[in-house]
């Protein structure tokens, strides 16, 4: 896993062995032989090369594209949940994990925002009126 998604996530960013050891501190030879799973870097090194390809310390060592739908790695932050499919009514079932990951219990509401380039997006409604309320007082007071 580890060695597969550090090849990956280096092709992805551009990077040869030798750029990607420069930015971590490390030889070329050291980056070689964590892609050919012959060692494994330090935890500070993992860190390292986590935020050098933009992705969590678990995704780099644990993540595997079948969980993802085949797509590769996610930026960090960023969630694939699955395919949901709308009923008859238009009623969508939110995965468990992304109720899990936001806070999203029974009875909670949430506002259906959209946008017809970048699509649609569900954001929990007191969090958005807080939003939209520092966005009213920012324009009413001007610094």
């Amino acid at each position: 896993m580890f060695k597969d998604n550090l090849i990956q996530l280096r092709k992805l960013k551009g990077l040869t062995q030798e750029a990607l050891a420069e930015k971590v501190g490390v030889t070329r030879q050291a980056v070689a032989k964590w892609e050919a799973g012959d060692t494994m870097p330090d935890l500070n090194k993992s860190k390292l090369l986590a935020e050098v390809l933009g992705v969590s310390i678990d995704d780099l060592a644990n993540f595997e594209s079948v969980e993802n739908m085949g797509l590769g790695i996610p930026p960090k932050g960023k969630h694939l949940f699955g395919v949901v499919t709308v009923g008859e009514k238009g009623q969508v079932v939110i995965p468990a994990k992304a109720r899990k990951l936001f806070g999203i219990n029974s009875g909670d509401q949430l506002v259906v925002l959209g946008d017809e380039i970048q699509g649609i997006a569900m954001v929990k409604s007191d969090q958005f009126l807080m939003f939209a309320d520092q966005i009213r007082a920012s324009m009413e007071h001007p610094e």
